[in-house]
């Protein structure tokens, strides 16, 4: 009797050392995949601002040179007509500097959740662009999330290249937001959604627990955002907001 309970706590035992040894070999195999599904999303933020930046009824250029922040979410899924409860990921960068004056920082993970865009072609992937437009704007997204409409005021932008005549809504907003769905580009009010940087992504990016704010002012850029960063600062590497420019 003794020996069979022996016998089974030292299989238990074996048993448990076993597992313990498999999860420390898998632990740095989930960690690269994390890191490369973070950086193939900086790939496709890349990729959406790109296309929105190159084509003539796209981000509107006057808006972008006043943007503080650009946070890019691609490839939302929704299911239906109506986008409700919507879940979205991505990235934002803002110019550095205490006065968000300088060139593009490193990127930061973001992730969205909840509110309703309105009609959309259902079943499509839609991309969302928010341009961050001031200093207030731009240090809510830094220090955590906040709800759109409550915690910051968001509008949805306005369109064409030289949109710089909008409502006073739209002019008024500390952001304007915009979707891209099935080649159609269009302003869309994200009120009502809850947006702040997603620390797990950065974590998994980075390989180490950062926080939005210490990401902007500190962090090294990684390869992934190579487009994302070179088409904004080739189309827009300053800003020209007053006092700014």
């Amino acid at each position: 009797m003794n020996q069979r309970t022996n016998d089974c706590r030292f299989m238990n035992l074996r048993w448990m050392v076993g597992l313990a040894l498999l999860v420390c070999l898998l632990m740095p195999v989930l960690a690269r995949a994390d890191s490369e599904k973070e950086q193939q999303r900086l790939k496709e933020s890349g990729d959406v601002i790109k296309d929105l930046l190159t084509k003539d009824r796209g981000i509107p250029l006057d808006l972008l040179n006043k943007a503080e922040c650009v946070i890019i979410l691609p490839s939302v899924k929704k299911a239906g007509f109506i986008v409700a409860g919507q879940y979205g990921r991505g990235a934002m960068t803002c110019r550095t500097g205490e006065n968000f004056d300088g060139p593009w920082s490193a990127p930061i993970m973001m992730q969205s959740s909840g509110g309703s865009v309105g009609f959309q072609a259902g079943g499509q992937a839609t991309d969302f662009v928010v341009l961050v437009m001031n200093d207030k704007g731009a240090r809510t997204m830094l220090h955590g999330k906040a709800k759109l409409g409550g915690d910051a005021s968001i509008a949805a932008g306005p369109m064409g290249k030289t949109a710089e005549a909008a409502t006073n809504a739209s002019m008024n907003a500390e952001m304007l937001s915009y979707s891209h769905s099935n080649g159609v580009f269009a302003g869309v009010s994200l009120s009502g959604t809850t947006m702040g940087p997603d620390d797990d992504a950065n974590k998994d990016l980075y390989g180490k627990k950062v926080s939005g704010e210490e990401i902007f002012k500190s962090e090294k850029a990684p390869p992934a955002a190579e487009t994302m960063l070179s088409m904004l600062t080739e189309k827009s590497p300053k800003p020209t907001s007053a006092g700014k420019s």
